[in-house]
């Protein structure tokens, strides 16, 4: 099944149901300076979730563009991406638990409507329970209808539990994981945990049941209304409809991995690509420099990266869905022109005795860039960053204070 297809049985799926499909919004949030960019489809209606009535009613369904950077250091692996999109389907005070699980389920497993994935390879995460909200007993009982109960765990919060940021709404989640060997079987809770961390099981689907409100980083009470929040990153769920056992292989990267060695590289400029497409351009503040540092960190690894930015452009799977602009490589050309001119004087310092530290100081180059380029002694450069760091600080206080 190709991605084109996964995208319109999913929209069909939920339509069928009574969701109305809205647009994507930007992957720069409107209104929200809270954050640099969409995370999860949830955001764009966070005033819906809270109450607010939706033009289009109770019952939505969407794909969004969503951007995030914090495991930019895992991208390579089989999962990780920095550029996602998300399926997303949300009830607005109307349906609850028992429809959104069921709704899931036959989703992922329905040969005539959904995916068709084998409902024994699926392992299940409900909520344990804290000092916020109790336990999930009733996802538990729902969820013992469609799976056995030995494949569904009780996990905490920092898997379970969802939210935005320290403001708004939030509440606990289940987590659908498919075995993409084909190989495990039945898993006490110790080994499908330990199964997850070598990504032999990947979640394909998440079902966040937002009931509670969180004011600076603290849950404080309930909304006004039962939401559900659903998502699923379209490359995860890919990979395991095409049986790959990584994102990379898909036919959402075959095309820009026919034209580079490097995941990391397909990652950085497809993300890249579409945050133009966006309007945001290379900068040293904000979203401009997560895009200046997703370009520096594709470019040291490949110098070439033309095809890779054709290959995005031309993608079978973004045609009529995606707009992209028509002077993307312009822009990044020119980018990587400056930065070229700041790593090759920067690099001369260095073979002229330098310490590698001026390639932060001087030349703005984070660690993992410099690390690609030369020699590096962690240890000696992150003692050195904090104390650039302080006394950056003690200088800001100064001036401020005159």
């Amino acid at each position: 099944m190709e991605s084109r297809e996964i995208r319109d049985k999913f929209l069909k799926f939920f339509e069928k149901r009574g969701h109305k499909v809205i647009p994507s919004s930007s992957l720069v949030p409107l209104n929200d300076p809270s954050v640099l960019f969409t995370t999860a489809g949830m955001q764009p209606l966070q005033p819906y979730l809270m109450g607010a009535p939706h033009p289009d009613g109770k019952r939505l369904v969407n794909i969004q563009k969503c951007v995030r950077t914090q495991d930019i250091e895992e991208v390579g692996d089989k999962t990780h991406d920095t550029f996602f999109e998300m399926l997303g389907n949300w009830s607005l005070g109307d349906y609850f638990k028992e429809d959104a699980i069921k709704w899931s389920f036959e989703l992922l497993t329905s040969k005539e409507e959904g995916f068709g994935l084998d409902p024994k390879r699926l392992y299940i995460t409900v909520f344990e329970g804290d000092e916020n909200a109790p336990r999930d007993e009733e996802a538990f009982e729902i969820w013992k209808k469609y799976i056995p109960e030995n494949r569904i765990y009780f996990m905490g919060a920092k898997t379970n539990w969802w939210s935005v940021g320290n403001d708004g709404p939030c509440g606990p989640d289940t987590e659908m994981f498919y075995d993409v060997t084909g190989k495990l079987g039945d898993m006490t809770k110790e080994e499908y945990i330990a199964a997850d961390e070598r990504q032999e099981v990947v979640e394909i689907w998440n079902d966040v049941f937002m009931e509670y409100l969180k004011k600076d980083g603290k849950v404080v009470g309930k909304l006004a209304q039962k939401n559900v929040d659903t998502g699923a990153g379209l490359e995860r769920l890919v990979m395991a409809l095409q049986s790959k056992d990584n994102i990379f292989e898909t036919d959402l990267f075959a095309p820009l991995m026919a034209v580079t060695d490097s995941r990391i590289v397909a990652d950085h400029i497809r993300t890249s690509v579409f945050m133009i497409a966006d309007g945001v351009t290379p900068s040293n503040r904000d979203r401009g420099y997560i895009l200046r540092r997703l370009l520096r960190r594709a470019y040291v690894k490949e110098k070439n990266l033309a095809p890779v930015i054709d290959a995005v452009i031309n993608h079978e799977s973004y045609k009529g869905l995606y707009n992209f602009l028509a002077n993307t490589k312009e822009v990044i050309t020119q980018e990587i022109e400056k930065f070229q001119k700041a790593l090759d004087a920067g690099l001369k310092q260095v073979e002229k005795g330098a310490d590698p530290f001026i390639l932060f100081t001087t030349y703005g180059l984070p660690l993992e860039i410099i690390e690609e380029v030369t020699k590096v002694d962690r240890e000696k450069f992150e003692k050195q960053m904090e104390e650039h760091k302080k006394l950056s600080s003690e200088a800001g206080e100064q001036k401020f204070n005159k």
